[in-house]
C-alpha cells in the first residue's frame, strides 16, 4: 500500500513528538493520578477534576520535554529511514530515463506522484474551452 503523504524534514519530527507525548501521558499519567488521588479526599466532581488537572499538567509537561529531548537526540519519528536510504530515494529518476532527481516514483509501477511539467496550464485552458462550448 502506498503512503498517502510523504514529508521530508530536517531535525525533530514534531508530529511524532506530539503523538508520542499524548499516548505516554495517558499511559503513564492516568495511573499516577489515580494512585495519588487515593491519598486525597475529593468531595465533589469539581474537586476531582481540579486535582486531575493540577497533577496531570506537570506529568504532561515533563513527558513532552522528555519525548522532545529523546527525539532530538536519536532522530526518532523518522519512520526508520536512515540518511543513506533517504539520499538513495532522492536520486531515483536521475539514471537517464528523463526523470528529475527527487521525483517520487513508485518502484513497482513507475507512477509519478508529483510532477510539474507545465501541463496544468494546458489542462486549465482545455477545461475553460470545453465549459464555454458546452453552454
Amino acid at each position: 500500500m502506498q503512503p498517502v503523504e510523504r514529508a521530508e524534514f530536517e531535525g525533530v519530527d514534531y508530529g511524532w513528538v506530539m503523538q508520542t507525548t499524548f499516548v505516554l501521558t495517558i499511559v503513564v499519567g492516568a495511573p499516577v493520578v489515580a494512585v495519588l488521588s487515593a491519598f486525597v479526599t475529593l468531595e465533589s466532581w469539581g474537586a476531582r477534576a481540579a486535582f486531575a488537572v493540577r497533577v496531570g499538567a506537570p506529568i504532561w509537561f515533563l513527558t513532552a520535554v522528555a519525548v522532545a529531548l529523546y527525539a532530538r537526540r536519536t532522530d526518532a519519528g523518522d519512520g526508520g529511514v536512515t540518511r543513506d536510504d533517504a539520499d538513495a530515494e532522492s536520486e531515483v529518476g536521475s539514471a537517464g530515463d528523463g526523470g528529475v532527481a527527487g521525483d517520487d516514483d513508485d518502484a513497482e509501477g513507475g507512477v509519478r506522484i508529483a510532477e510539474d511539467d507545465g501541463d496544468a496550464a494546458e489542462d486549465d485552458e482545455r477545461d475553460r474551452a470545453s465549459e464555454g462550448a458546452g453552454s
